[in-house]
């Protein structure tokens, strides 16, 4: 019964993984261009020494990426990355995917502790409005998407149910009914003097899978009833740009070749690992699994603290209540906008670091508690002893950097 509940779960996370060709690629529309040209980045996914995700962003833009594990919550791995403008003041950003699960029966008393704390099915425009609560920022408007981009939207969510409805018959488990939503929206912030205009772009993916009970073959022992389990994922495009720049910068995005999709090599080979896992939990009860799990419980421990450290600002919102977050979020965004900047840093290993004398701002790892920069504003020296200073030691005048928010704000 475990192996078969173990089956179940794999071709759920498969079907995602099927069906979600990436938001970035998901929300493209137009065919804008750049006047300096395009360039292509990746990310790697170490476990299998091969490319995972390919992002198209302007050629002189800065970037960085990883390739996010997957918990209980959200099945498959997916990109985390930042992507900036030369002068720092414009970004995009694909956020970690939310996920969180409820449900009836006995099989829902499972816990899943990487899990948002939420209970009960909301529209994808329902999420963009607590995330931006959370996000501290100005929810100005709802934004329609696009007639086609929802429309292939569901077409891709449709070819992956047919991809792997055979193999549901094949198991004699009963496929999952899944749903996806699509939801835009405009928010606002002020960066010092800059008025910064921004968009929400989310795909919801969820599904609800029944598990048949059973009856009782021994006198005096109650039948077990059937179970519904619901689980839901939110991948989140987050683009941000001073509000005179924001039309342009909108549509450079929605460029169809703009943003990142996952390389069909790496999903078939992700694909491939995960089937060999799914015989081998039937055979010998989740033992190729673990040995996964325990192989990268280094980062997955990261990701995890990442995971908490997002849901309790969620969960804070969501018990401050929706309406008096956003009544509060217009007075609050002009000072208030860094946790979505926090999130990334987090998730890419980082700190932000800025000059007390010329207000340069750096990202540095974050694995120490001091850092200096010299004169030329490119040499950097990290520590975590607080007496350590290189002027003296080192050629040049060095200066402590202060630690501030993700975007720069102290």
């Amino acid at each position: 019964m475990h192996a078969k509940r173990r089956l179940a779960a794999i071709l759920i996370a498969l079907t995602f993984f099927g069906c979600s060709s990436g938001l970035e690629t998901a929300v493209a529309s137009g065919d804008a261009s750049t006047s300096g040209g395009t360039r292509k980045e990746f990310i790697r996914d170490p476990s299998l020494n091969m490319n995972a995700y390919e992002i198209t962003i302007p050629a002189k833009w800065h970037f960085q990426g990883v390739l996010y594990q997957s918990g209980n919550c959200v099945p498959t791995p997916f990109g985390v990355f930042r992507t900036t403008s030369p002068d720092g003041l414009t970004f995009v950003e694909r956020m970690p995917v939310l996920g969180w699960a409820w449900g009836t029966g006995p099989m829902a008393a499972t816990k899943q502790n990487d899990c948002l704390p939420m209970k009960q099915a909301i529209s994808a425009q329902e999420f963009l409005k607590y995330l931006s609560a959370t996000l501290k920022v100005e929810y100005v408007a709802d934004e329609p998407v696009p007639a086609e981009i929802e429309a292939m939207a569901q077409k891709g969510l449709a070819d992956a149910r047919a991809v792997y409805a055979p193999k549901y018959a094949a198991s004699h488990i009963e496929q999952p009914k899944e749903t996806r939503q699509l939801a835009r929206a405009v928010v606002r912030y002020k960066n010092g003097t800059f008025v910064m205009k921004g968009q929400l772009s989310t795909m919801v993916d969820c599904t609800t899978t029944h598990v048949p009970g059973m009856k009782s073959i021994l006198r005096g022992m109650p039948d077990r009833p059937d179970s519904y389990l619901n689980q839901c994922n939110a991948g989140t495009r987050y683009l941000v740009a001073p509000e005179n720049q924001f039309q342009a910068i909108e549509k450079l995005w929605d460029g169809k070749d703009m943003g990142g999709r996952g390389l069909a090599e790496w999903s078939q080979a992700w694909v491939a690992r995960n089937a060999q896992q799914a015989q081998a939990a039937m055979n010998r009860m989740n033992a190729a699994a673990m040995a996964q799990r325990q192989a990268s419980a280094q980062q997955f421990a990261h990701d995890q603290a990442v995971r908490q450290h997002m849901h309790e600002d969620f969960l804070a919102t969501m018990q401050r209540g929706t309406d008096m977050s956003m009544n509060r979020a217009a007075q609050i965004a002009n000072t208030n906008h860094t946790i979505a900047s926090d999130w990334v840093d987090y998730s890419l290993d980082q700190q932000t670091v800025r000059d007390p004398n010329t207000g340069q701002v750096n990202k540095v790892s974050s694995s120490y508690s001091y850092t200096w920069v010299d004169s030329s504003g490119k040499t950097s020296f990290q520590t975590n002893d607080v007496n350590a200073n290189p002027n003296g030691a080192l050629q040049g005048n060095w200066t402590r950097q202060q630690v501030v928010h993700g975007d720069g704000s102290n």
